[in-house]
């Protein structure tokens, strides 16, 4: 009977290929060999990712051959507790957030290190990635192509502005959905600096922006004024 390790390297890529991260993660834990194919970058062309404990984890490979990356939180606790303001959160909601606050950031920086060809990254649900980290994506990844972001809340006009300013040469394609920081000025100047640029933002300058507590209590303040 033929053993798993008796197999040509070839022939351990492409099985290799059709496993999910875990499991080619557990398969390179039972000898070096495996080990050896488990680290071959051409086999993490994509990541996706479904859960901030996917990234904790680690269990897979970054490297110029990566070409499309997606991180969506598919979890309506995740995302409702992140979505909240800063201020407004109770101290379980901060609990939860410090468990995966820097997570992605963290990836994205190495991503910017490692995977100059990366051609499409998709963000969603990501309440903590930051508008420096999306600029340091666009210096970083010259190749990059597509990038879509949707129901990201600390995203502004600033990510819009690294845009406009020529990161990212070749992008061709910029999706910001749901996020509620970024405003209609600011597409409206991507637009004119980038007329080329295919810029879509469903719902994303419709939506009620963050306002600090003192912010709101003038607003409220002004509203009965003007009733009185």
């Amino acid at each position: 009977m033929l053993l798993l390790t008796q197999l040509d390297r070839e022939s351990l890529l492409h099985l290799f290929s059709f496993l999910d991260k875990e499991s080619r993660w557990c398969l390179s834990l039972t000898c070096l060999r495996l080990r050896r194919i488990f680290l071959e970058p051409s086999l993490w062309p994509c990541l996706h990712f479904h859960s901030p404990a996917e990234l904790l984890r680690g269990h897979f490979l970054l490297g110029p051959t990566l070409r499309h990356l997606s991180i969506c939180w598919y979890s309506t606790r995740i995302v409702k507790v992140c979505n909240v303001e800063e201020w407004a959160k109770s101290p379980l909601q901060r609990d939860i957030c410090a468990q995966h606050r820097d997570a992605v950031s963290r990836l994205l920086r190495r991503v910017c290190q490692r995977c100059p060809n990366l051609q499409c990254l998709t963000l969603s649900g990501c309440g903590h990635v930051t508008d420096g980290d999306l600029a340091l994506v666009l210096q970083s990844c010259p190749s990059l192509r597509s990038l879509q972001l949707e129901n990201c809340v600390c995203i502004t006009d600033r990510t819009l502005d690294a845009a406009s300013a020529g990161g990212a040469p070749a992008l061709c394609s910029l999706r910001v959905d749901f996020c509620r920081n970024v405003t209609q000025e600011g597409l409206q100047r991507l637009r004119r600096e980038r007329p080329s640029l295919v810029l879509q933002a469903e719902r994303s300058a419709d939506m009620i922006p963050d306002e600090a507590p003192r912010c709101r209590a003038l607003g409220r303040t002004f509203q009965k004024l003007l009733w009185n």
